[in-house]
């Protein structure tokens, strides 16, 4: 998929959208120097800071590598960084209210351009960033259903390489392996703090295992370094195995999870995993524009709690992840985010991972994963593959 391709329009579009928000805020134009958000409004990801002013045009600083952001560029002033002495200069003096990404800006980086422009005021638009970026354009909805069915296309063929006898290691190494082949650009951007993971494939008690990172599942890992996604543990017979995985096509990520066995699991698991289907099917139902976030999150936990397995659902127990959902795009971790607490209404064009999931210590974890576009009319599936327990 030719990313170059996206029309200029698109970005102007982005653009726009952007200076009304900031307008609305008295802004005079916001400062970016998180890469994905810079190839978000520019097309580039290149090392460099995107100034974007409520009146006049963007520039592209670009420390390296200069030379490929002018061929991706869609920023007209497309420029090489400036020197220290030089850099306020290009900053209309008129302009006093500047808007920066606080929720991922390093400390140092802050200090930098505060000392560059010690006379501005600068104001945190990160809600305000994520907001736009959560609701898709037309352009990007085609990109998302074409990843979504890529991806669904790989875990299709996990049948023919999941053999009795793997190592969880070696499901994932299949995995990635067949993902990279499709075309998948390998990466999972996340833009919360200190979050790093590539993929899940994991069975029986080594799936349960607890661990820091920030959803249902984490799974016990390779080592104490890498206390995430697959052991060295050998599959077992009767042992619910998770495969939960992203794919990043065209830039866009899906997120999906399947449940898959050797023989058969008992009739808790399953009925575990019969409830994380019908949770995701109320919820789904109620992803519409309009409907709060919160609500959401609140019907999946009644849900759980109603089957008797509300102590499992979403983690560990007194552990819980306290969300069902999570915006995907760009990066893994997009809004909205069913969670309680998060009260903002679901926008058409937004696209969302519901993943209901019960972990049971010891033992194992069971549950669904896809991924859905809001839609005036409800909910469109873009994970386009059965939801069923995968018996081999």
């Amino acid at each position: 998929m030719n990313t170059n391709a996206t029309p200029h329009s698109e970005y102007q579009h982005r653009i726009d959208r952007l200076r009304g928000r900031l307008k609305e805020q008295a802004l005079g134009g916001a400062l970016f120097v998180w890469p994905i958000d810079i190839y978000y409004f520019s097309g580039t990801r290149q090392n460099a800071a995107l100034w974007v002013p409520t009146e006049g045009e963007p520039m592209l600083l670009v420390r390296k590598s200069y030379i490929r952001a002018k061929t991706e560029s869609r920023i007209a002033d497309t420029r090489r960084f400036p020197s220290s002495k030089e850099f306020p200069a290009l900053f209309d003096s008129r302009i006093r209210r500047i808007g920066l990404t606080l929720d991922i800006m390093p400390v140092k980086y802050y200090k930098y351009y505060s000392e560059l422009l010690s006379e501005r005021e600068f104001v945190d638009i990160s809600a305000l960033n994520r907001e736009l970026r959560s609701v898709k354009s037309q352009w990007e909805v085609v990109r998302m259903r074409e990843s979504g069915q890529r991806l669904a296309g790989i875990f299709s063929q996990i049948p023919s390489f999941l053999r009795r006898g793997m190592r969880e290691i070696d499901l994932a190494a299949e995995m990635e392996y067949h993902l990279r082949k499709s075309g998948s650009e390998g990466a999972i951007r996340m833009r919360s703090f200190g979050q790093e993971i590539i993929g899940l494939a994991a069975a029986g008690e080594s799936a349960a295992y607890p661990g820091g990172f920030d959803g249902p599942v984490t799974a016990r890992g390779i080592s104490s370094g890498t206390p995430f996604g697959p052991s060295s543990a050998v599959i077992e017979e009767h042992t619910p195995i998770i495969v939960d995985y992203s794919g990043t096509f065209g830039n866009y990520m899906m997120d999906m999870t399947r449940t898959f066995v050797f023989g058969e699991l008992n009739q808790k698991l399953r009925k575990a995993f019969d409830t994380a289907v019908g949770i995701q099917a109320r919820v789904v139902h109620g992803l519409r524009p309009g409907i709060v976030c919160e609500d959401l999150y609140l019907s999946a936990v009644a849900m759980a709690e109603e089957s008797g397995f509300g102590a499992n659902f979403m983690g560990n127990t007194g552990e819980q992840a306290k969300f069902v959902g999570h915006g995907v795009g760009l990066e893994l971790d997009e809004l909205p985010i069913l969670a309680k607490g998060f009260k903002a209404p679901l926008q058409e064009g937004q696209a969302v991972a519901i993943e209901p999931k019960f972990i049971f210590s010891g033992v194992g974890v069971v549950g669904i994963e896809n991924t859905w576009l809001v839609t005036a009319t409800g909910a469109e599936k873009l994970t386009c593959l059965s939801d069923d327990i995968v018996v081999l």
